[in-house]
């Protein structure tokens, strides 16, 4: 019988701060954005996935944002580790500092440069999984990545892994939802990572919703789960009714320049994206103030 996942409900992914004037990560800042995230009674932190730009983090500034994380949230709620990187040898590297550090889990995408093939992709996830004794969140994001890795591929790399207990489905098919919780006969929990399809993910199984939308609008988050929770399907239309506008933009500027943008309009800079991304421009920037201000802080 499948046992409970992790992880469950609203997972907040924190952007990772940089210095306007340094350009290395704020840690203070990360501290601050992080502690926010946990009092606000989000289910769980994720740092490090490619809202927290890690990708063009370097290795001694990865592992500062890991443990700084982590340590700010103290064990209140579940962590949520992204170690992807091009090589097998670096992933295991990091996934080895989150367990150190104490995560609770670790997530994994196919990062690639050359594409690989099914035996390679088989033997990475294999690789990383075996290098902690974590359970490891399969992360499929092909607008990332430019890998999409089917339910049928998801299932087949899972039972072969048997840390491997979770997927995060970005591709934005709902009905991936259902197919890898049927075929896997229920192991396998999934979670939903695109942002404007989180009613439907609910809806079709998904335990719970990656997002960085906390960030800015944690109590919309929440509640939208909640009430998805109590079965109130007229509340959860209402709602996302209201937030679709702003997780559909959130996703089109790109979630590290929008999140980012949106803090510095609320009062918590976070200063720039690590180039070569760049700061959202001004009519964009305009766009999200007017979206906030319609959203306000929370449902009434």
């Amino acid at each position: 019988m499948p046992t409970a996942p992790p992880l469950s409900g609203v997972i907040a992914y924190p952007v990772t701060p940089f210095s306007p004037t340094t350009g290395e990560p704020d840690l203070t800042a990360l501290h601050h954005l992080t502690t926010e995230l946990v009092d606000s009674g989000c289910h769980a932190v994720a740092p490090l996935g490619s809202t927290g730009e890690s990708a063009y983090l370097q290795e001694h500034e990865w592992d500062a944002v890991c443990a700084t994380t982590l340590q700010t949230v103290a064990g209140r709620v579940p962590t949520l580790v992204g170690v992807s990187h091009w090589s097998t040898e670096t992933t295991v590297r990091r996934a080895r500092v989150a367990a150190h550090n104490g995560a609770t889990a670790i997530m994994v995408l196919a990062q690639t440069y050359w594409k690989l093939t099914q035996d390679e992709l088989e033997r990475h996830f294999a690789t990383v999984a075996a290098a902690t004794d974590l359970p490891v969140m399969l992360y499929n994001n092909p607008g990332t990545s430019g890998v999409d890795l089917i339910p049928e591929t998801v299932v087949r790399i899972a039972r072969s892994i048997p840390n491997l207990t979770m997927v995060k489905e970005s591709s934005g098919d709902v009905a991936r939802f259902r197919a890898i919780r049927e075929m896997s006969d229920g192991a396998l929990s999934v979670y939903n990572g695109n942002n404007p399809v989180v009613l439907d993910a609910f809806r079709s199984g998904a335990a719970g919703w990656c997002t960085a939308a906390p960030c800015l609008v944690p109590q919309w988050c929440l509640d939208l789960y909640a009430v998805v929770r109590q079965g109130d399907d007229a509340r959860a239309d209402t709602l996302l009714e209201t937030l679709l506008p702003f997780l559909e933009f959130i996703v089109g500027q790109g979630l590290p320049r929008a999140i980012k943008a949106g803090l510095d309009l609320t009062g918590r800079p976070v200063g720039p994206p690590r180039p070569p991304l760049l700061p959202l421009p001004q009519t964009e920037t305009e766009e999200l103030r007017k979206l906030l201000d319609r959203i306000g802080s929370a449902p009434v």
